[in-house]
This record gives C-alpha cells, sequence and structure tokens, in this order.
C-alpha cells in the first residue's frame, strides 16, 4: 500500500512540475498556477496530509530549481494543500478539500507570501496584494482537480490508494 501511495505521489510530483508552468497568470512577482492547486486537491483526497504537503514542497522546490516558479509557491501551494487534506481527513468531503484548498491557498497562502516578496524578493506591495490573485489561481485549478476526482470515483482509481 506504501509503494502505491509514493508511486502515486510521485507522478502527481512530476506532473505538477512539467505541467504547471503550461497555464499561468503573471502578477507581479508572482506566477499563479492553476494546475498545482488541482494537483493540491488530488493529492489531499487521493493520499493525505502528510503527501499532499510534501506533493506541494517537492513541486515548489523542483519549479524554482528549473526556473519555472518563485519563492511564492512555497506559500501559495503548501498552506493549501496541507488544509484541504486536514479537511477532507475530518470531513470526508471533497467539498471540504476544495474550500480548504481556496482558503489555505487564496487566504493563508496570500498573506504569507507578503513577508517572502517584501523582505526576501524585495517588493514594496501591501499585505494582501497576494490574496485576489492566489483566489483566481486557486479556484480555477481547484475546480479542475474536482472534476478530475469525479472521473477518478467513475473509474474507482481512487479506492486503490486509499485501501
Amino acid at each position: 500500500m506504501k509503494v502505491r501511495r509514493l508511486t502515486a505521489s510521485a507522478l502527481l510530483v512530476a506532473i505538477g512540475t512539467l505541467s504547471s508552468h503550461l497555464i499561468y497568470i503573471p502578477v507581479g512577482v508572482a506566477k499563479c498556477y492553476p494546475v498545482q492547486h488541482a494537483i493540491n486537491v488530488l493529492s489531499a483526497v487521493l493520499l493525505g496530509p502528510f503527501y499532499a504537503l510534501l506533493n506541494a514542497f517537492c513541486i515548489s522546490l523542483l519549479r524554482n530549481i528549473l526556473g519555472t516558479g518563485s519563492l511564492l509557491a512555497f506559500p501559495g501551494s503548501m498552506f493549501g494543500a496541507l488544509l484541504a487534506a486536514c479537511l477532507y481527513r475530518v470531513k470526508g468531503s471533497t467539498a471540504y478539500a476544495i474550500g480548504g484548498e481556496v482558503f489555505g491557498t487564496g487566504v493563508l497562502g496570500g498573506i504569507a507570501a507578503y513577508p517572502i516578496a517584501k523582505y526576501i524578493i524585495g517588493q514594496e506591495i501591501a499585505i494582501f496584494f497576494f490574496v485576489v490573485p492566489f483566489l483566481a489561481s486557486t479556484i480555477g485549478g481547484s475546480a479542475i482537480g474536482y472534476l478530475l476526482l469525479k472521473y477518478f470515483a467513475g473509474q474507482r482509481f481512487g479506492n486503490s490508494l486509499r485501501g
């Protein structure tokens, strides 16, 4: 069972790293990636909190190493992935996972991006500057993730990962 989760996690990281730069919304120093948020929702529901957070971190790290992301990818993905997975674990509902991804990324991640942008990147911005673009990105990506989960549910794919 652990091998299946690890393999699924590796596939999601690879897909997220290689395809997330294909669709993005440039907002100042940030690049908002809806594909990342779809991966977050899939990881949260199919794999749980540990793998969701790990996947978000790995995708952000790899995108930064490859030059297709920015430091804002870390708060922009990790808060949403963790909150989505935790809410899904507690409530058992995809709607809660999507709500966790949207709130975690859009609001918490958007606010957490402020000190990185101001003190590390050196951009003078307002504290809520990234909330709206992060929300736009995560709502679109979460919708994609929801549609993929519905497809997987019809194919009985998710059950083989959860056990």
